[in-house]
Formats: structure tokens, C-alpha cells, sequence
């Protein structure tokens, strides 16, 4: 194995930062899940003894009734975040000293850097190229991130754990919090960081990127694997609306199973349209890691071909 490669790679002032959020990212999860265990066991408490919930709140924080218990602003707040200020201030004030900003020459149209890579909030971006048509992996799904953040509030209708942290009262947001950001946009950001080389190839961790490697790969459309031709435009267009459409159904029923089983008060408490939305928005967010296996372990480009657009 290449160490140097990789320890440039890692060491680099760009990847820095995301090497340290592969560290504190796992940390904080952990943190926050050991909070919203230690309140799921005190409100276990509280439910069991009503009058201790008469004089308890639902946080593990030490509380006492009465005037006694308010904190004020001055000192106590100000002086924790003017704490922070400083530490803060220091931590970027050694950053600067050892590491140099990633700043290069004015660009050269003529000269095209290898890999060519986007700053790493759009490497996941620019990684879902690989599997998707350009102004689906730019335009479309953007968009139904962005439309999907902001109608959970709309979609997510449990009152309960909001304020203070709780696992058994949001299993749904949580789960979801970590298959969507946790499992695939950061893993999206290591892959395109650390992973992805010359010419977007694929390399593993500790392989030497070689500009001149040649990579032999036969990527096919999944009509293919069933012996219709590119040719035949309507015949492939047809068969891949009903993959996509089979894939729909198949995964709205088992989406619809798995919440009626898991969460059946989210389900309880969501309307005909609120709930239709969440499985759609389920299931394509499953979509991604499925085109990715597809792409990566059976060299399928495309599971729809059609004269306008490819899935």
C-alpha cells in the first residue's frame, strides 16, 4: 500500500477539515444518543411515579422549583460563550500558523487540474454524477433534498421530543436523520475526497493515483442484460418505466410495512397526503445507494433509457 499517497491526501489543507469531521461527527451522534437514552429512562420514571412527574421536568439536568433555579444571562451565559469566543479565536489562530490556505495560481483554461474536484459540500454532488444524468444529479435531486427539508415539518406532525433529546418518541426522524446524512451524503464526501483520483477513477484507500492508469469497464443499461437493443428507443424507454415503476410500488408497500410496524403513532397521526409524501421521499432516498450498487457492482448505467432524459 501507497502510505504516502495517502497521508498526502489526508494531509492535505483542503481534506483537513473533513478529517476532522470523520471524528467529531461519530462523537457527537454518540453523545447526543447517549442523552436521549438517559431522558428516555427518566421519563420511564416519570410515568411510572405521578408524583414525582408533579415536581420534575423531563431533563436529566438538575432542576429546582422556584425563583432559586433561573439563571441569568450575566455572568453565567456571557461567560461561557466569551470562553468560546476565545478558544475558537485560538484554534484558528494555530490553523493559520501550520496550515497554509488551499490557494492556488489564477486558473489556466488551458490546464485543467486531475482530479478536478468541487469544494467538498458539492462533492456529493458531483460524486452522484456518476450514476445519474447530469441535470438529474445536479437539478432534480437537489431540488427534492431541499423540497424534502422543508416539508418535514409538514410531514412530521409528532410533537412529542421537541426541546430536549429522545429516542423512543422520534425513532423515525432519527433513523432517517442517520440513513440520509450520516450514511449517505457523508459517505458520498469521503469517496469523492479520498477515493476518487485522476480522471474520477476509483481508487482505494493506500493505491497510488496514476493520471495514466486505464481502467477496461463495460457499462451497460439494465435492458441490455435482457437482450433489447439501444435501437430499440420505445421497447427500452417502456422497460425501464417499469422497472422504475415495479421499483415504486415494491418499495412504497414495504416502506408502508416497516411504518406501520415501527411507527405506527407517525402513522396514526399523519393524513392520506402527509403520508404519501413520506413513503415517495423514503423511497427515493433508498434510490441512491441502489443505483450506486447497481453502478459499481453490476456495471449498470442506466436502469431507464428514453430520448430525453436516462435514469
Amino acid at each position: 500500500m501507497d502510505w504516502h499517497q495517502l497521508m498526502i491526501i489526508t494531509t492535505a489543507p483542503d481534506n483537513v477539515p473533513i478529517v476532522i469531521m470523520l471524528f467529531l461527527m461519530p462523537f457527537y451522534t454518540w453523545y447526543g444518543l447517549k442523552q436521549s437514552f438517559a431522558n428516555d429512562r427518566l421519563i420511564e420514571k416519570l410515568e411510572a411515579d405521578p408524583e414525582l412527574a408533579k415536581t420534575h421536568h423531563r431533563k436529566t439536568q438538575p432542576w429546582v422549583k422556584g425563583w432559586d433555579s433561573t439563571v441569568h444571562v450575566w455572568p453565567y451565559l456571557l461567560k461561557i460563550e466569551f470562553l468560546a469566543a476565545i478558544i475558537v479565536t485560538l484554534i484558528l489562530v494555530v490553523w493559520s500558523i501550520f496550515l497554509d490556505a488551499p490557494l492556488e495560481e489564477p486558473a489556466n483554461p488551458n490546464l485543467t487540474m486531475n482530479p478536478s474536484k468541487a469544494p467538498w459540500y458539492f462533492l456529493g454532488l458531483q460524486e452522484m454524477l456518476v450514476y445519474f444524468d447530469p441535470w438529474i444529479a445536479g437539478v432534480v435531486l437537489p431540488g427534492i433534498i431541499l423540497g424534502g427539508l422543508m416539508a418535514i415539518p409538514y410531514i412530521d406532525v409528532n410533537p412529542r421530543g421537541n426541546g430536549y433529546y429522545t429516542y423512543k418518541q422520534r425513532k423515525f426522524s432519527i433513523w432517517m436523520f442517520f440513513i440520509g446524512f450520516l450514511v449517505l451524503w457523508l459517505v458520498l464526501i469521503v469517496v469523492g475526497t479520498f477515493i476518487r483520483g485522476p480522471g474520477w477513477m476509483w481508487f482505494w484507500p493506500g493505491e497510488t493515483w496514476d493520471h495514466h492508469r486505464i481502467v477496461h469497464e463495460l457499462n451497460r443499461n439494465l435492458h441490455e442484460f435482457f437482450g433489447i437493443k439501444d435501437s430499440e428507443v420505445l421497447k427500452a424507454a417502456g422497460f425501464g418505466a417499469t422497472v422504475v415503476g415495479a421499483y415504486f410500488a415494491v418499495g412504497g408497500f414495504a416502506c408502508d410495512r416497516l411504518f406501520r410496524k415501527f411507527a405506527p403513532e407517525m402513522v396514526k397521526k399523519q393524513n392520506v397526503a402527509q403520508y404519501a409524501t413520506t413513503i415517495a421521499l423514503t423511497v427515493m432516498m433508498f434510490g441512491l445507494p441502489i443505483k450506486m450498487l447497481l453502478r459499481l457492482g453490476f456495471t449498470v448505467k442506466y436502469v431507464m433509457v428514453t430520448p430525453w432524459f436516462n435514469i
